[in-house]
């Protein structure tokens, strides 16, 4: 009996061994695939910069079209991957390689998929919580509140006004190149139906106030809040600017460029 045990054991040793050897072999599979797809973008944007017979408007068209053309095939790698993979490392690294390009359906369905052990995975569990703070906070839903240092969004959401925020952060380029559009809307716009708001998260207050002041941000603004804002409304990105209504209902999210100003045209009625 002690030697069936001992045999039955170095079976399920050897099983177990090919096993990972297989789910290593395809995890190189896949961090080469998504390697080659880097170094696709990387070699067509250095061809586009160099190609001096196209105008700047053409450039950024085909850029347009290049990173879209990666990305929808980075996404359907990482979706088929995890789906062939529901319950081992290899879908988790899948699932964390492409869940922020995902929405809606698609995202839905990618959850579905991820089986027990890949939900033991501590940044899985944290995109999970992401996500579902996500949902809590999308377009249509009433506001969340927070509080820093003494200082409650509900002080500026929620009292008649319609409020554009912009999540923020000193060291964040985007959000700098954001700000000019911003600042157009508040001197348009700013009044009795209209006001703007600054939160600056995961930044010094120091740099905050020096970026700020830099940059004239003259509109309300709430500093130092880190992760407190960004956690209850699943910002993984910033600038994340939003606008709420009066009565403190998220309106849009997401807002960017010229799309800013058409929103807040859109909800005065202008």
């Amino acid at each position: 009996m002690k030697k069936l045990a001992i045999l039955a054991a170095l079976c399920l040793f050897a099983s177990c061994a090919n096993n990972e050897a297989a789910l290593e072999k395809k995890t190189q599979a896949f961090e080469t695939q998504l390697q080659e797809l880097m170094e696709n973008y990387q070699n067509g944007v250095k061809s586009l910069s160099e190609d001096a017979t196209l105008s700047d408007e053409e450039k950024s068209a085909k850029h347009s079209e290049l990173y879209d053309s990666i990305s929808a095939e980075m996404i359907d790698i990482c979706l088929k991957t995890l789906k062939q993979n529901k319950n081992n490392s290899l879908g988790a690294e899948a699932f964390k390689s492409v869940y922020y390009d995902l929405e809606g359906e698609q995202l839905k369905q990618a959850v579905s998929w991820l089986g027990p052990k890949i939900k033991e995975d501590e940044d899985v569990q944290k995109i999970l919580e992401s996500i579902s703070a996500l949902e809590k906070t999308s377009e249509g839903k009433m506001f969340t509140d927070f509080e820093v240092n003494g200082v409650k969004f509900s002080d500026y959401i929620g009292k008649g006004k319609y409020v554009l925020v912009d999540f923020w952060a000193s060291w964040c380029g985007p959000c700098k190149r954001e700000i000019p559009n911003i600042a157009a809307v508040y001197k348009k716009y700013a009044g009795e139906k209209f006001d703007v708001l600054s939160v600056a998260v995961w930044d010094k207050v120091e740099d905050t106030k020096a970026a700020a002041a830099e940059h004239g941000v003259v509109w309300n603004q709430i500093v130092d809040a880190q992760r407190v804002p960004t956690d209850i409304y699943g910002i993984q990105g910033i600038p994340q600017i939003m606008l709420f209504g009066p009565d403190g209902t998220i309106l849009k999210r997401d807002l960017r460029g010229e799309g800013i100003e058409a929103a807040v045209k859109e909800a005065l009625g202008l």
